[in-house]
C-alpha cells in the first residue's frame, strides 16, 4: 500500500493541472477533475484499480493450511501428509464396508463358524486362541484388499502402509511417554468408573480360561493381544481412518472422531472410555511421529499390561 498510494496521488496532481477545452495563457477555464475522470475510465483506470486491489488484499496468515480455523497444537505437532490414496468422499463408505462386511462377521461370528466346522458345542482354550489369531489375520488381509479396491486408481496401498512404518521422528520417546500417559489416564478413568457405576469384573471369562490353560495358550494369547490385534487395529483406525480424516479436517477433530469410532467398534460399554483414551493417545503419537510403529508399540504394551494384570488376578 505504501508503494501504490504515492503513485496514485502524483497521478491525480498532474490531472488537476489540465484545462478543459485546451487553450493557453491565463484566460483558460478553472481547473476541473472532469478530464482526469475521463482519462481514467479506460484501461488505465482498470490498471490502477487492480493495483489498489492487489495492494489491499490480505496476506495469508502463517501456518494457514487451508483448513477452517486457526492452527492448534495438534496441527502444529502433526507431520502427516494430506495426500492419501482414497477420495475424501469415499472414506466413510470404505470404513462401513470394512466394519459390516469384514469386521462384524469375522469378529463376532467367526468362532461360531469354527465350532460348527469342527462339530463341537464349544471350543477349548487352545482352539479358541488359534482360531482367533487366524480370524484376525484373515480380517487384516481382507481389510487391506478392500482398501486397495477402493483406492484411487494408480495408488499402491501396500506401498502406502509400508511408508507408515518408517521412523521419521524419535518414535521411542513418543511410545514411552504415550504408554505412561495412557496407563495413568486409564487408571484414573477406572477409579472414576468404579465410584460412579461400581466395581465389576473387567476381564472376559474366555480370556481367563485361555490364560489359565497351558503355557502355549498363554503365549499365543499374548501374541494375539500384543501383536496381531494391535497390528490390525492400528492399520485400520490410525493408518487408514485417522490419516484419511486428517486430510480434510483439523487434526484434533480427526483424532477425536477416529478414537470414538474405534471405541464404538468394540461394542463394549464397560470399556468405552478406556478404549477412547487408547485411541486418542495412540492417534496423537502417530501424528507426532508419522509412523505406525509408535502407536503400535503403545497399543501393544497396553494390551500386554492388561493381560499381565488379568493373569495375576
Amino acid at each position: 500500500m505504501l508503494l501504490i498510494a504515492p503513485a496514485a496521488a502524483s497521478r491525480i496532481h498532474l490531472l488537476r493541472s489540465r484545462r478543459v477545452g485546451g487553450g493557453g495563457g491565463g484566460g483558460g477555464a478553472p481547473p476541473t477533475f472532469a478530464v482526469g475522470v475521463d482519462a481514467l475510465t479506460g484501461p488505465q483506470l482498470r490498471s490502477l484499480s487492480s493495483s489498489f486491489s492487489c495492494a489491499c488484499s490480505p496476506l495469508p496468515s502463517p501456518g494457514d493450511d487451508g483448513k477452517d480455523g486457526a492452527p492448534n497444537l495438534f496441527d502444529e505437532s502433526s507431520i502427516l501428509s494430506p495426500v492419501i490414496p482414497w477420495e475424501v468422499d469415499d472414506i466413510w463408505r470404505t470404513y462401513a464396508g470394512y466394519f459390516f462386511i469384514v469386521h462384524m462377521p469375522l469378529s463376532f461370528g467367526g468362532l461360531g463358524v469354527v465350532a460348527k466346522v469342527l462339530n463341537c458345542s464349544s471350543l477349548n482354550p487352545m482352539t479358541t486362541v488359534i482360531s482367533t489369531i487366524t480370524l484376525q489375520l484373515v480380517e487384516l488381509t481382507l481389510a487391506l484388499s478392500l482398501l486397495q479396491y477402493t483406492a484411487i486408481p494408480g495408488h499402491d496401498v501396500q506401498a502406502y502402509f509400508v511408508g507408515k512404518v518408517s521412523t521419521q521422528r524419535n518414535w521411542i520417546n513418543a511410545a514411552v511417554l504415550g504408554f505412561g500417559l495412557l496407563m495413568t489416564l486409564v487408571l484414573i478413568t477406572s477409579i472414576v468408573a468404579d465410584k460412579l457405576i461400581g466395581p465389576e469384573d473387567a476381564y472376559d471369562p474366555t480370556l481367563k480360561d485361555i490364560l489359565s490353560d497351558s503355557p502355549t495358550s498363554k503365549l499365543l494369547c499374548f501374541v494375539l493381544y500384543s501383536v496381531v490385534a494391535p497390528l490390525s487395529e492400528e492399520t485400520i483406525y490410525r493408518g487408514f481412518l485417522l490419516t484419511a480424516l486428517s486430510s480434510s479436517m483439523k487434526m484434533r477433530d480427526a483424532i477425536m472422531i477416529s478414537s470414538l469410532v474405534f471405541s464404538v467398534a468394540h461394542l463394549s460399554g464397560a470399556s468405552f472410555i478406556q478404549l477412547f483414551v487408547v485411541g486418542c493417545i495412540t492417534g496423537l503419537a502417530y501424528c507426532r511421529t508419522g509412523t505406525l510403529v509408535s502407536s503400535f508399540t503403545i497399543h501393544s504394551l497396553y494390551n500386554a499390561a492388561i493381560l499381565f494384570m488379568a493373569l495375576l488376578s
